[in-house]
């Protein structure tokens, strides 16, 4: 048991590890964008990209787990 727990910290530190890298490079990119002037382009890039994704995620989300499952097993 002591093993299996071990491994599940583990787990956990590796997955906040990656989420605190992430978060860093993001901030470390937003900030140079905005330092050379180009954080407004890229969010007009960005914004149709995020939209879809929003509406995707509260389609999945108003559809329910059983809904998603049977669309995944059609394709």
């Amino acid at each position: 048991m002591e093993r299996y727990l071990n491994l599940m910290l583990l787990r956990f530190g590796v997955i906040a590890g990656g989420l605190v890298v992430l978060a860093l490079v993001i901030f470390a990119v937003a900030l140079a964008l905005k330092r050379r002037g180009r954080l407004d382009q890229a969010r007009r890039y960005a914004n149709p990209a995020l939209r879809a994704v929003w509406r995707a995620a509260a389609r999945r989300l108003e559809d329910g787990p059983a809904r998603a499952r049977t669309r995944d097993r059609r394709r």
